[in-house]
């Protein structure tokens, strides 16, 4: 679970501070998260992150709403692949 935690704080300043420049490190923080946990908690724990990122975005407007939404999208396509 830490782990987890750790990717959410990541995304949360990420989103916060909104800025396009981020969105590898976004995807870095993701795809490290899922080489942790096995593979039948991935998809509750993707789910989970996906949450917190709609949260987020629903809390900003601009182009930190744009950063939350193309987080939010790679997260579906790691839910859609696993």
């Amino acid at each position: 679970m830490p782990h987890l935690q750790t990717c959410l704080d990541i995304l949360r300043r990420l989103i916060a501070k909104g800025d396009t420049d981020g969105i590898p490190l976004a995807e870095r923080a993701i795809d490290e998260y899922l080489r942790v946990p096995p593979s039948e908690a991935r998809k509750s724990g993707l789910r989970l992150l996906q949450e917190d990122v709609l949260i987020q975005r629903n809390a900003v407007l601009g182009s930190h709403r744009s950063f939350a939404d193309t987080i939010y999208n790679y997260i579906e396509s790691k839910l859609t692949a696993e």
